[in-house]
């Protein structure tokens, strides 16, 4: 199997990358950060001590032209592909009254156009393998974000492409899907998770009692890449412990939760 992961070297990526390593045998995977450096110099060898056969690329997938060659060189360099994992994504806070129209085409461009243009240029060596899509949404694509500028609507955009591309390109063998990760520990969420009040405060709002994990996300991910999923066409996977569902449990005066008094 070759995989082509983007925003391969931390967090959900790397968690991603590590199970797939993990539970792959036979594994070709072509790894794709913004930049070269220390994080990408690292993933590489972790994966080749783990006996993957292993490719990096760089490029800023905001420009049309360097994704179609991070695709186009992971193609020369693994054959074609089984998969593409579109994970390299950003939010930023941000009120609409005065967001620029450079920061909502930024977040669109990184969230949604990128996957457009990445599984363009995917297309035809996914044709040949009958191979798949996963593209990592938020679940603030179900719901909107107050504060977070366009991320809501640019991931929302996101599942509505996957779905499109699932109806689109299914009768030529290529699936699409989503995951939509919940609370996940990640470098970029680490400084949250170090004060242990908000921590315990996160975790009381997951139904399952704990923040997620970037392998959480790496095993929804190696499930719908697989073969295991092969009828699996258009959907939107939630890996987030429950906590989207649990709000109607917040209301006071529900059955066996007692009304707020004065």
């Amino acid at each position: 199997m070759h995989v082509l992961v983007t925003g391969a070297t931390g967090g959900i990526g790397l968690g991603i990358c590590e199970v797939l390593a993990s539970q792959e045998v036979g594994l070709t995977l072509s790894v794709a950060s913004s930049q070269a450096g220390p994080r990408l110099d690292a993933l590489l060898q972790a994966l080749l001590a783990q006996g993957v056969r292993v490719h990096g690329l760089t490029g800023d997938v905001t420009q049309p032209e360097q994704a179609r060659s991070i695709v186009r060189q992971a193609i020369e360099a693994g054959g074609d592909l089984d998969a593409l994992v579109c994970v390299a994504g950003a939010s930023g806070p941000g009120k609409l009254a005065d967001l620029s129209l450079e920061q909502w085409d930024l977040t669109f461009n990184l969230n949604t156009r990128a996957v457009f243009v990445m599984a363009q240029a995917a297309y035809a060596s996914l044709k040949r393998t009958r191979g798949s899509i996963t593209a990592i949404a938020s679940m603030s694509g179900l719901h909107p974000h107050p504060g977070y500028g366009a991320y809501s609507p640019a991931k929302a955009a996101l599942i509505m492409l996957c779905r499109q591309l699932a109806q689109a390109w299914g009768p030529d063998g290529i699936r699409s899907n989503t995951v939509c990760p919940g609370m996940i520990r990640t470098p970029l969420t680490e400084a949250v998770y170090q004060d242990l009040d908000t921590k315990a405060l996160r975790e009381a709002l997951v139904p399952m009692g704990r923040i997620g994990r970037a392998d959480d996300i790496g095993h929804a991910v190696h499930y719908l890449i697989g073969a295991g999923a092969s009828y699996v066409n258009g959907q939107n996977l939630v890996v987030d412990g429950g906590v989207a569902d649990h709000m109607l449990t917040m209301i006071p005066g529900r059955p066996g939760k007692p009304p707020v008094k004065d």
